[in-house]
């Protein structure tokens, strides 16, 4: 970087203290940014509903908060939302003076710093890190082809247009854009990462834990299959249900341990207690973000069955990640998301999507396989750290900041 470091104000949907995959992306890249010397902030829109004062510290980075109300009819509400966070971003920088606006999605962070950065003549990167349409239709608000959907697809357009720059968290994101026209030299990939400095030496198997939730405990206990996450319709936890009855054929002392919860939570529970697998089910619910650990330390194989569509094909998940560094087996549908994550049969195990007895056989196959285990483990771990490594992978942001304050140096002494 110049020998001035840079400042770079983030424009963020929402932050810590808030948890969500979103927050804890957010934090990785900050703090990864921070620790090689560059000045950061973060900037919320009124999606972050958690309370607190208008600025304010969370794990040791900034935020200031967007403050006011919005009216109106759809698209005209989201209008006025948008140029409350771009009045911001403008007061935010006449104090703190940032040189790069960095948008993450959705769509409305980008027309915002889009808005200010022109006020302020700002380059302007924007990442995207699904694309919300689909993301809608993913979680049940939102239908493929419907007007709402063709609006967000537009302005995501927008946005991308009007940015200096843009970042996609995977392949499938960025060759989706590539198909849409956007030039190939304007696009750049943030790879989903882990802090692996978080991830030291897996926590031990809690046995009393286990005992409270009826798994077991010693050198007796049957083999755990978890899920730590979201209960999101494209997760495919229905079908993993149904997979139970045929693994337990197999293997009768398995068990399924769901932590989470979400839109499906009811249906999911309705389900499990209908199947003959029922006994050997286990609803956790929501924990606490700090003993996350303690149930991840309980599974042997962590499941992802996500259910392929358009949002599971072109994105790629944290979760899998973030199992592969805590060491954990992970066995996954064969998404594009997945597949772009892990290498079937040597960093993880894959099946086809949408299919219970498939997904069944798979993670059968995988517990007959005790004797591959660490070599698999082992490669996870060392794919993570090559490759989805925040420490790492943050530098590859230098470049597209670089090119923008050269470009903006440049055009500064052209004005001259």
């Amino acid at each position: 970087m110049p020998p001035n470091t840079p400042r770079i104000l983030h424009v963020l949907d929402h932050s810590l203290p808030m948890h969500s995959g979103y927050t804890f992306r957010t934090r990785a890249i900050l703090k990864a940014q921070e620790a090689l010397g560059w000045q950061v902030r973060g900037i919320t829109g009124l999606r972050h509903t958690a309370a607190g004062p208008d600025a304010e510290e969370a794990e040791g980075l900034h935020f200031t908060r967007t403050r006011g109300d919005v009216g109106g009819p759809p698209a005209i509400r989201e209008w006025r939302e948008a140029g409350l966070l771009a009045d911001a971003i403008g007061e935010l920088a006449k104090d703190w003076r940032p040189d790069i606006l960095h948008a993450h999605s959705p769509a409305l962070c980008g027309l915002a710093a889009l808005r200010a950065g022109r006020k302020l003549g700002l380059p302007v990167v924007y990442e995207i890190r699904a694309f919300w349409e689909d993301a809608a239709v993913g979680n049940g608000t939102g239908q493929e082809g419907s007007l709402k959907y063709r609006l967000i697809r537009a302005l995501e357009n927008h946005v991308v247009a009007g940015a200096d720059r843009v970042v996609t968290i995977c392949q499938g994101l960025n060759d989706d854009l590539v198909a849409r026209g956007v030039p190939a030299g304007k696009l750049s990939i943030m790879p989903n990462g882990v802090d692996l400095a978080l991830f030291g030496t897996p926590a031990p198997r809690d046995g009393a834990l286990a005992a409270e939730l009826g798994l077991g405990d010693g050198p007796d206990a049957g083999p755990v299959i978890g899920f730590i996450g979201s209960f999101y319709d494209y997760e495919g936890l229905d079908d993993l249900i149904a997979a139970m009855p045929a693994l337990i054929t197999r293997h009768p002392d398995a068990r399924l341990l769901l932590v989470g919860g979400g839109p499906m939570a009811d249906a999911l529970q309705a389900q499990a207690q209908a199947s003959p697998a029922a006994y050997a089910i286990r609803f956790v619910g929501r924990v606490p973000h700090d003993q996350v650990e303690r149930y991840y330390a309980l599974a042997d194989i962590m499941a992802y069955p996500r259910k392929a569509s358009r949002l599971t094909d072109l994105v790629t998940p944290l979760k899998p990640l973030e199992a592969m560094a805590q060491g954990k087996l992970v066995a996954a549908s064969n998404v594009g998301g997945h597949r772009e994550l892990m290498e079937h049969g040597v960093t993880g195990t894959l099946f086809p999507a949408d299919n219970p007895a498939q997904c069944a056989a798979a993670l059968a196959d995988l517990l007959d396989a005790r004797a591959e285990w660490g070599a698999m483990r082992q490669a996870a771990r060392a794919h993570v750290a090559a490759r989805h490594d925040w420490a790492r992978n943050v530098q590859r942001y230098q470049d597209v900041y670089q090119s923008l304050l050269r470009r903006n140096q440049d055009g500064l002494s052209t004005a001259a």
